[in-house]
């Protein structure tokens, strides 16, 4: 009983809000600690040489090593996506949660102005957060699954008349990057930068991702003629009707509709290369859409350990 009450208490100390999560972490004593809770739930262990016998400087939130063959110091942010970062955890943990969050994404420049960090210091800390956001997984969609491709990329119509000369020499995709999505009903959902929607890339996208004899829904599209070698494949041909029954893509559209008003509502223009790392985290987002705020926001926490992400390595320069 007493057990309940204190698992209880904690559940309600623990934020729920942006609010609540402003003042939770707005120690770095608290931070330190709830870093160190979830990153070494056993004890403390050097990230170094894995020993555990080490020993915690107060006065620098650090640790340090007391194998003789290491005895190097660490903090809870070594072997994460926040090593090497100048930024307090303070502004770390309230910026996981803003980005983890917010349905529609938050620009950097809205993190810059809420944290008080420099623009290029919050889109930095912006893209290491969407690379912890990555839940690659091998385990294959099933059941009744949604595949359908979409392009991103700027309005012609918003392009000087010089760049739209250039880039855009034709009509639909002309210009744009092709996405791959394939939605599992009342499941997951997986986006993906594709070379092109021919059926070759298409049906690759499709064998890789689901599991053969699942009844798969596409659009009219001729690069999924053909895929009902492997899946029970139905087809809506959009030209007539775009509902009948169960055979539809409206899963996935709605996808692509949260997709795109955050890349063009709150990021406004994202350049090719960086757009994988924008639907990683759509998809994080979708596809945790049931859990809590805090809850969500513990899940990614979770996975800050063991990826690292170098500003020269985001911004394509030479690593020496």
């Amino acid at each position: 009983m007493e057990h309940s009450r204190k698992k209880k208490s904690r559940e309600t100390t623990f934020p729920q809000t942006l609010q609540e999560a402003v003042k939770y972490f707005s120690g770095l004593d608290t931070c330190n600690t709830f870093m160190a809770q979830i990153r070494w739930p056993d004890g403390v262990a050097c990230p170094y040489c894995a020993g555990k016998a080490v020993s915690y400087l107060s006065t620098r939130r650090k640790w340090k090593c007391m194998n003789k063959e290491c005895h190097k110091q660490f903090s809870v942010k070594v072997g994460t996506v926040m090593e090497d970062s100048p930024i307090g955890l303070d502004k770390w943990l309230v910026a996981v949660w803003m980005i983890t969050n917010d349905k529609n994404g938050i620009s950097s420049y809205e993190v810059h102005r809420a944290l008080d960090i420099t623009q290029k210091s919050a889109w930095f800390l912006n893209h290491r957060i969407r690379l912890a956001m990555q839940t690659g997984t091998f385990e294959k969609l099933s059941g009744q699954v949604e595949a359908d491709e979409t392009y991103i990329g700027g309005l012609a119509r918003n392009m000087h008349r010089d760049k739209r000369d250039k880039k855009i020499t034709g009509t639909g995709g002309s210009g744009k990057v092709a996405v791959m999505g394939l939605l599992e009903r009342d499941g997951k959902v997986r986006a993906k930068v594709i070379n092109d929607a021919t059926q070759l890339t298409l049906h690759a996208e499709v064998r890789s991702n689901v599991e053969p004899g699942a009844e798969l829904f596409t659009d009219g599209w001729k690069g999924y003629n053909g895929l009902h070698a492997d899946s029970i494949h139905k087809v809506i041909d959009h030209a007539e009707k775009y509902v009948d029954g169960q055979i539809h893509t409206c899963g996935i559209d709605n996808f692509w509709s949260l997709l795109k008003r955050g890349i063009k509502g709150t990021y406004v223009s994202v350049e090719p290369f960086h757009l994988f790392r924008y639907l990683d985290e759509q998809s994080f987002r979708f596809n945790e859409r049931k859990g809590t705020d805090s809850e969500r926001f513990l899940i990614v926490i979770s996975l800050l350990q063991g990826k690292r992400l170098e500003y020269k390595q985001l911004t394509g320069q030479p690593s020496c």
